[in-house]
């Protein structure tokens, strides 16, 4: 399994959200570096973002959510036609083995996120 998992559910439909693309990005001292990207399943999730062999450095990083995109295919407008969900892998809790599950909890009018397991 990707070190890295999601999955996005649409709270006012009560259910997943498909088709929604994901970019995730490394910071760099030159900004934010491009290291992988999916789209969500049926099931509104991207089990394999990252290669299974693939660990990330310590470090912060960004989920880039297209939540436009999402909208678009539903026949919707959104008022937040992105969301970015920034989170920091720190040397102190992080090892090769470390699993990290970002959720995204999504409204046309809102979201949340949590760490998940």
């Amino acid at each position: 399994m990707s070190q890295i998992t999601t999955h996005v559910l649409d709270t006012t439909r009560g259910k997943p959200a498909k088709s929604l693309p994901i970019t995730l990005f490394a910071q760099t001292a030159n900004g934010w570096l491009e290291i992988a990207s999916g789209v969500t399943n049926e099931d509104g999730r991207i089990a394999n973002l990252l290669d299974k062999e693939r660990v990330l450095d310590a470090g912060i990083y960004r989920m880039h959510f297209q939540t436009a995109t999402y909208y678009e295919n539903n026949n919707e407008t959104g008022f937040y036609p992105y969301v970015d969900i920034v989170f920091e892998l720190d040397s102190a809790s992080h090892d090769r083995n470390s699993h990290y599950h970002i959720p995204l909890l999504l409204t046309a009018f809102g979201y949340s996120t949590y760490r998940g397991s």
